[in-house]
């Protein structure tokens, strides 16, 4: 992104969220978020001030999931957080994804599961971005000729089933019209 030239800005602010999938040995995928939020000035929390640079928020989400995108397991931690002995009593309640299937509808389970007071809204944001990460893992390991349909096809413009893209890597479940 270009800066207006006339502006001077001052850097408050810097969220980092990254996300990796793992294949595990008994089958199941680990996906592992980590979310850090530094300031660029001091802040004031329940402990005093918090020095410019330093995590305000350092948290991490695990779901582990089946090949069916079950969530086999969930679990949340807190390494920084702006109220401690108050922020980290929510971190039991995302064990609650347990059982839930990364499909259609998913983040209304969510949102109905851990929004507003029954979660942390940080952690609930990461849920989706995991969430999609667990997709790209799962279905990295699948081929295209899969008897499977593979359920990303129709999920954007670039893989839609009438499309080029799917017409050329997922030909069996093409419905483009042939030219």
């Amino acid at each position: 992104m270009q800066q207006d030239d006339k502006a001077t800005r001052r850097w408050l602010h810097r969220r980092t969220i990254t996300v990796d999938g793992y294949l595990r040995d008994d089958g199941l995928y680990d996906i592992e978020g980590h979310l850090r939020d530094i300031k660029g000035c001091d802040v004031e929390t329940l402990l005093g001030r918090l020095p410019a640079g330093e995590a305000v928020h350092d948290m991490h989400l695990r779901l582990t999931v089946s090949d069916g995108m079950v969530i086999q397991e969930a679990e949340a931690r807190m390494t920084s957080r702006p109220y401690p002995g108050t922020c980290e009593n929510i971190v039991p309640a995302y064990a609650n994804l347990k059982g839930v299937v990364i499909e259609p509808g998913f983040t209304r389970v969510v949102r109905s599961r851990l929004g507003g007071l029954h979660g942390c809204t940080h952690l609930t944001e990461m849920v989706g971005v995991v969430a999609t990460v667990a997709f790209q893992t799962r279905y990295g390991t699948l081929t295209p000729d899969a008897a499977e349909r593979p359920p990303h096809l129709d999920g954007c413009h670039a893989l839609a089933t009438d499309g080029a893209v799917v017409a050329r890597f997922y030909p069996h479940w093409s419905r483009a019209t042939p030219k």
